[in-house]
Order: structure tokens, then sequence, then C-alpha cells
């Protein structure tokens, strides 16, 4: 029960590592607020979880309705008193058009950089000014291993990621006075209806052969990371860019045609 008696704020909540965090705040005792468009679908979650004892409300947020990142906010602290955790975990992609440098429209890269980037600040410095009242709060991020290793596409995508990295680091530096704390987790490749829907089993098998550790991660692998940020066991972790990516990025570019070879011939 590290999370017990914490108020939790979850943006895009009802799929795939959202609904991971959610399920894993729930299991250790936090109070969580599921942010989602799709309020039914949320409901029916939240229903199922309370059936078994969790404590899950819902509450509206579409990321093409900037101003609902404020009206969430405000509502979870009218609702519950205080918001103890925000975990910014929207984040668009548009595969199909967020290709290369060259090939990238610049209104698709203007509108995904500016998409992903808001939803963060916005939900960030609208949560900072509640948990500045109670002196305590921690914000966490969830950014992409493309944020820090610069990918072949997505260039619209990755950038909006590192730019998440930065400004982690400056929230954590600019509201350690209240002591509200910010981390970022970096998943690499994650087992989601995402990954399964946008990306082709070739592509899949491609990138496991640079993941040292073989495979892609699962949600609750992610969701794990951020329970850790989110309880007091980190209460002096501030600022810090984590990537749960299996290794991805830390072995040479060469990694995934040597990995299982005799490379010294």
């Amino acid at each position: 029960m590290r999370l017990k008696d914490k108020v939790v704020l979850i943006t895009a909540s009802t799929r795939g590592i959202g609904l991971a965090c959610v399920k894993a705040c729930v299991r250790e005792g936090a109070s969580v607020y599921m942010a989602a468009r799709n309020l039914k679908r949320a409901q029916d979650i939240a229903d199922e979880l309370n059936a078994e004892g969790g404590n899950v409300k819902c509450i509206f947020n579409d990321a093409t309705e900037p101003e609902t990142f404020i009206s969430m906010v405000d509502g979870v602290a009218k609702d519950a008193g205080r918001i103890d955790v925000l975990v910014n975990n929207f984040g668009a992609s548009n595969p199909g058009k967020d290709l290369d440098f060259a090939r990238t429209d610049p209104d698709v890269f203007i509108d995904t950089v500016n998409m992903n980037l808001r939803s963060v600040f916005l939900a960030s410095q609208a949560s900072a000014k509640y948990m500045a009242e109670k002196q305590g709060g921690s914000i966490i991020n969830i950014s992409s291993v493309g944020g820090i290793v610069p990918d072949v596409s997505q260039v619209a995508y990755g950038t909006s990621k590192a730019a998440i990295n930065y400004l982690t680091k400056l929230i954590a530096v600019h509201e350690a006075r209240n002591n509200i704390r910010c981390n970022a987790v970096l998943p690499g490749m994650t087992a989601t209806e995402a990954v399964e829907k946008n990306l082709t089993e070739g592509f899949r098998d491609l990138f496991r052969r640079h993941i040292p550790l073989g495979r892609m991660g699962l949600p609750e692998e992610i969701a794990a990371a951020v329970v850790y940020l989110a309880s007091d066991e980190s209460a002096y972790t501030t600022g810090q860019i984590l990537t749960v990516s299996g290794g991805f990025g830390l072995a040479t570019p060469v990694y995934g045609d040597l990995a299982g070879k005799d490379a010294r011939r």
C-alpha cells in the first residue's frame, strides 16, 4: 500500500500504459482519477475496479481542447481537496504522416509537438498550484526513449518527447522549493494495442534485435516505475529521466547484427 491515501490523476488512462498505471496505483491504495475523453469507457473500467475494492473516479479530458487540462485538474482538486500525484501519460503520434525530416509536413510537425508539449505543461502548471498549497507532490511525465535516441522516422514525436524531458528538469528545479518532484519515465517499445495496430510484425522483430533484454516491455513494467516515482520511496528523487526500455540505445548501433555471434570473427 505504498500510495495509501494519495490522490493520483492519470491522463489517457483507458488503454495501454495509462490503464496499467491506473491498476497499479489502485493496488497500492491510491484514490485514482481517470482522465479520459471517452467517459463511458473510463466509467466501465472504474466500476470494475471499484467492485474489487478500488477507489476510482472519472474526469473529462480531451487533448484537442486545451482548456480541459485546466478544468480536469480543478475538478479533481475540488472533489478530493488536493492532488498528490499527476501522471502525464497522454501522447499523440501519427506514424503515417510523422515521417523523416525531409518528408514530414510542417503542419504535422507543429501540431504534434504543440499537442504533446502543451498537455504536459498545462496539466503540470495547474497541478503544481494545488501541490504547492500542500507543500508536496509528484509529477510524472511519460516520455519515450525516442526522446533521447533519434529514430529514422517520427521526427515530430521524438522532438516533442525530447522537449518533455527538458521540461521535466525545469519543473523539478523550479518547483523544488514547494517540495514538488518531477520525473520522466521513458518507455521503449511496449506491448500495447497501439504498437500492435501501428507497427508491423517485421518492424517489431527488427526493433527487438536491438533490445539487449530481447523483448518488448509490458505496460505493467512501465507502471511499476510510475508507482515508485509516485511513492514516498522516491522522496529524494527529482529531475530524473528514467528509461524503461530493456537496454535499448545502450549498445553499439551494430548490436542487432552481432548479438548471439562471436564479434571477434
